[in-house]
């Protein structure tokens, strides 16, 4: 159960990061484009679910609290 709720919470990241890259691609924003780009990425490289859900919810925050 832990490994498909791994492979879900990474596409649902996945896919939120491909709007922020579109998004910052478009609009020449730099943290919503690298931000898009690191929620490709990282889950990868986390195996743990609870790191997943609070290391992708801080991604996904981080565009609003942080304005280029």
């Amino acid at each position: 159960m832990e490994s498909a709720s791994l492979l879900i919470w990474g596409m649902l990241f996945g896919a939120i990061g491909l709007g922020y890259f579109m998004y910052g691609k478009k609009q020449r924003a730099v943290v919503p484009l690298f931000v898009g780009i690191a929620l490709f990425i990282f889950p990868y490289f986390i195996s743990n679910i609870y790191m997943l859900v609070a290391v992708g919810a801080g991604l996904v925050a981080l565009p609003y609290f942080v304005r280029s």
